[in-house]
């Protein structure tokens, strides 16, 4: 008994809550970590892109085709690699799928739909795609670390139990079949956003002391995320679909941060260094509509 008391201070408290009405108003955090990582991603950048001698104010006007994009590609990604939950049997359906406030975003759908419009919207403003992935991916990283307490607020998506003293509390309601029994799991959203922090001043310091361009700092962001998600998926417990023994998402980050390597290699072959201003920011009438 003394032990047990002992342990359950040690441990991570969950929040008691998630969502705060604002009279008919609801107010949830996992919005908000979301919100806000996509403000300081977006301000980061735009910093970053101006001294690499892009035009202030393009990285603002491009976030507005990326971000919608990317929260359909993420929760598409979702939809589609859970759609147990969604259209199996008891399957919240088309209701559950669409309520995104509930969680469930796919960092792999965002950032290819998120590319997607990226692109569109480079397109339009006649500017190259790689210069301005360089600028935004140590912000991106920034803005995975705070979405991640998104998960916390939600209390989902967390590992294995574990007696560590920085094992998160889980209220019974939240606990997955099987696991009844268990007080204390890893906080995987913690280690996870963590990793993001460090990668983000990985991605920093390797952009000054390597004067990296041509979409390699961007290529690094992925790389380096793909070996962290490969050792913090092992520790979660939540359904997934698995091939050969792994996890989807094991496999697709072995997959996508094979790619990242090799595009690593190659442009750095091809292309050293970095783009003069004028190839950031080349003077070519945009794309209209």
């Amino acid at each position: 008994m003394i032990y047990a008391t002992a342990h359950v201070v040690a441990s991570i408290p969950s929040p008691a809550q998630g969502v705060w009405n604002l009279g008919p108003l609801p107010i949830r955090a996992y919005a908000l970590c979301i919100i806000a990582g996509i403000v300081v991603a977006v301000w980061w950048g735009s910093a970053r892109y101006v001294a690499r001698g892009g035009r202030a104010g393009l990285i603002t006007d491009l976030a507005i085709w990326a971000v919608p994009f990317g929260i359909v590609g993420g929760r598409a990604y979702h939809v589609i690699t859970d759609h147990q939950l969604y259209f199996g049997p008891g399957g919240t359906g088309w209701a559950g799928a669409v309520k995104i406030w509930d969680g469930g975003l796919g960092i792999w759908g965002a950032v290819a739909l998120g590319g997607l419009g990226l692109w569109i919207g480079a397109r339009r403003a006649g500017v190259p795609v790689p210069p301005v992935a360089d600028a935004i991916a140590p912000g991106i990283a920034i803005a995975q670390a705070m979405g991640r307490w998104g998960n916390y607020f939600n209390q989902e998506l967390f590992g294995s139990p574990t007696n560590l003293p920085w094992g998160l509390q889980i209220d019974p309601g939240h606990r997955p079949i099987g696991y009844e029994q268990f007080t204390t799991f890893h906080p995987t959203f913690l280690y996870e956003s963590l990793w993001l922090i460090a990668m983000a001043a990985v991605l920093v310091w390797a952009d000054r002391r390597f004067t990296m361009g041509h979409g390699r700092v961007f290529a690094l962001y992925v790389l380096m995320y793909c070996l962290g998600r490969g050792w913090i998926e092992s520790l979660r417990i939540d359904q997934a679909h698995h091939i050969l023994g792994l996890r989807l998402n094991d496999w697709t980050a072995l997959l996508v941060g094979v790619g990242a390597l090799i595009y690593l290699v190659v442009s750095a072959r091809l292309r050293p260094g970095r783009e003069s201003a004028e190839q950031i920011s080349p003077q070519k009438p945009a794309l209209v509509a």
